[in-house]
């Protein structure tokens, strides 16, 4: 079974969101790291990404996630990611990757998308 990368884009409060669903694997982590970049090069610094449909994440999709909070940081932008803690199989597979890895605190993680986008977008830090 063959299980594609999709994202779709959307707003919500100033924030762009983009809605990311399947897999983010070797092959499909381009497709995140050029709708990134596309959002960017359209002035949106505020930045959701909505992992929480994602089923499966390899480190190829970690070095894409890793390289966008780097890109919206050198424009003063906010990157926030959406992993719920609970859910499918006892909560995001991005997530346990993340916190696996070590690298989970780099980002402003939120359960939902009406937290991630309610609060005043700050420039990212070290």
């Amino acid at each position: 079974m063959v299980v594609a990368l999709n994202v779709t884009d959307g707003e919500q409060g100033g924030w762009a969101v983009l809605h990311v669903s399947g897999e983010l694997d070797l092959v499909t982590s381009p497709v995140l790291r050029q709708r990134v970049h596309d959002a960017v090069a359209e002035g949106r610094h505020s930045l959701v990404l909505d992992l929480s449909e994602v089923l499966f994440c390899d480190s190829s999709g970690v070095g894409v996630l890793i390289a966008a909070r780097r890109l919206i940081r050198s424009c003063q932008g906010s990157l926030r990611l959406i992993l719920p803690a609970r859910g499918a199989a006892d909560g995001s597979h991005v997530n346990r990757v993340l916190g696996a890895l070590g690298v989970r605190r780099l980002f402003d993680v939120h359960p939902d998308l009406d937290s991630a986008t309610e609060a005043e977008a700050g420039p990212l830090s070290a």
